[in-house]
């Protein structure tokens, strides 16, 4: 990962779940525009960070909250040279849907939150509370603080709701043009293949120029950013179950370790390696002194 020297990461899973927690501080590191399967919300404790989300540019300082939701492209920087300190929890989206669903008494889909960036006193403390639990590795705890931080965020926000899930259990969007739609699933299908231009526009039924136009405005990415993410997600998986680096590059078409290294700090802000050693052992090696996590 390419960061200066004052640059940390740290990163935990909760035992016997796919939570995550990841704190950090950076000066210098730049986020590539990507997205997450998950829900993602992040609280700024320190200093200021900018990225773009939902075609307009935002900041969250010190206090504020972010939420991502389900497949929101964004990027990130900090806002000046003194950098940022933040912690995020990215949440499976079944256990946001399942956990506002049933403190609204229905059941119509997954929740869209409406704003990326949120003032929110109580729901900054209760998502700082659930990243204390991920990192004290007690399932209950966890799992009750998870509740809790969803149960806040749902009510400093409005809320909207797609019509279901998809059967990766992401949003599904109400409408989406046909040929944009294959070319989604060519991606999601063979997503490891070394695919051209020209076979993605013959699959959407267009020219290449006219598919990346409409591409770009329906998933917010290039088709090759979001092929790129697909890889990226399934090389993730694959480290959480056990795989090494240079086997999850291999197995997700990355051109070898060093390609996919590059491209996962580029995104998730930590190492391959890392990220692997969080999944078994609870916490990752630091890339810098890190911080005490606040309580």
């Amino acid at each position: 990962m390419e960061t200066g020297d004052r640059d940390w990461a740290r990163y935990w899973r909760a035992p016997e779940s796919s939570i995550e927690v990841m704190r950090a501080h950076f000066e210098t590191h730049r986020y590539h525009r990507h997205s997450h399967e998950t829900y993602s919300f992040g609280v700024t404790e320190t200093g200021a960070q900018t990225f773009t989300c939902r075609g307009a540019r935002r900041t969250s300082a010190a206090g504020m909250v972010m939420a991502f939701n389900p497949d929101d492209p964004h990027d990130g920087h900090a806002a000046d040279e003194l950098g940022f300190t933040y912690s995020i929890v990215h949440i499976p989206a079944a256990a946001v849907t399942e956990s506002l669903d049933d403190r609204r008494g229905r059941h119509t889909g997954s929740p869209l939150f409406a704003e990326p960036v949120l003032h929110d006193r109580a729901a900054a403390d209760a998502l700082r509370k659930l990243s204390a639990a991920v990192t004290g590795g007690q399932r209950l705890a966890v799992d009750e603080a998870r509740d809790a931080a969803i149960s806040a965020l749902g009510r400093c926000t409005p809320l909207r709701t797609t019509l279901a899930l998809d059967d990766e259990n992401r949003p599904r969007p109400r409408r989406r043009d046909a040929g944009i739609v294959r070319v989604r699933d060519l991606l999601r299908a063979e997503y490891a293949r070394e695919i051209g231009a020209d076979e993605l526009a013959a699959a959407a039924g267009c020219s290449r120029f006219a598919l990346y136009r409409a591409f770009m405005a329906d998933v917010g990415m290039s088709p090759g950013d979001y092929q790129r993410q697909l890889r990226l997600r399934s090389a993730r998986q694959l480290l959480a179950e056990g795989l090494s680096p240079a086997r999850a590059a291999a197995d997700t078409g990355f051109t070898d370790q060093a390609h996919l290294t590059r491209w996962f700090g580029r995104c998730y802000g930590i190492t391959p390696a890392r990220y692997r050693a969080a999944a078994f052992n609870g916490a990752a090696e630091p890339s810098g002194r890190p911080r005490a996590l606040p309580a």
